[in-house]
């Protein structure tokens, strides 16, 4: 993987393909820092941390505008000082490429180191 995962943009998904391997998935979190694989290798996730809840909020609509933009849609739980961003392609029931892309755009947003 020598090309930046963040440059590239979210294809869509059909289904009927399978979710990336454990080991395939574990590969792209070079590219993701701060992300850890979840449920056993199905989904990513990361915690931010805000001073307080309006920097959070705001972190969370501009993460909501670039799902939009990427057609492809986190799933988002936001409380005071923090944000929490977890990723999967429901459709395959894991991970897919697609879900590192997003990783990697939202870790380029204002606030989110």
């Amino acid at each position: 993987m020598t090309e930046n995962i963040a440059e590239k943009t979210c294809t869509p998904c059909r289904g009927g393909i399978p979710p990336l391997s454990k080991d395939a998935a574990g590969g792209y979190l070079s590219q993701t820092p701060g992300w850890d694989l979840q449920d056993d290798g199905h989904l990513i996730r990361r915690k931010f941390k805000f001073d307080d809840f309006k920097q959070a909020l705001n972190f969370v609509d501009a993460v909501g505008r670039l799902a939009e933009q990427e057609g492809h849609h986190p799933d988002i739980c936001i409380g005071w000082g923090y944000a929490e961003v977890s990723l999967q392609t429901h459709k395959i029931k894991g991970l897919h490429e697609n879900d590192f892309i997003l990783a990697a755009k939202i870790n380029r947003l204002p606030g989110a180191s």
